[in-house]
């Protein structure tokens, strides 16, 4: 597992300054939104594109909690970056407020984001055949319903 300061000393993450915080925080409370909207009204005509923009939605809003909450930013490797270091807070953040916000659920959150950039790539790549855009139209559903909606529940529940 990689540690904080090593992700600093890489220059993969930075402090967010006090000129900068409000256009982040506005930024991918912004971005993460609109993916979401996105990602649900294109479910049925563009699955694939639906999955792609869920994923987004989710991983704007782990960085909509970095900035926020610790005042951090994603700066280099940004996919596998951001699932790092939200493992890695995971593990630094104090157990009482973790407990007050439901530990299990923050636990989840990087995993849930680690398997949702897995299926970003897979649906990224498939080849638009009649029977995968079938699947993938029932897949990018349950995506959607079972993995998106309860991890943006999730993130704003601890950003609450």
């Amino acid at each position: 597992m990689v540690k904080i300061d090593t992700l600093f000393k890489k220059g993969r993450i930075s402090r967010i300054t006090d000129l900068e915080i409000e256009r982040y925080v506005n930024f991918f409370n912004s971005t993460f939104r609109d993916n979401l909207a996105h990602s649900e009204k294109i479910i049925s005509d563009f699955p694939r594109w639906s999955i792609i923009s869920g994923y987004y939605a989710m991983h704007d809003a782990a960085k909509l909690l970095f900035a926020k909450k610790f005042r951090l930013k994603v700066d280099f490797k940004v996919h596998k970056t951001t699932i790092e270091l939200l493992r890695e807070l995971i593990k630094n953040i104090e157990i009482p407020e973790l407990l007050e916000k439901g530990y299990k659920n923050f636990i989840n959150l990087a995993n849930d984001l680690e398997e949702a950039e897995k299926n970003r790539t897979k649906a990224q790549y498939y080849t638009g055949t009649k029977f995968l855009r079938e699947e993938y139209r029932k897949l990018a559903g349950e995506f959607h319903k079972s993995v998106v909606l309860p991890y943006i529940r999730k993130i704003m529940e601890i950003l609450r």
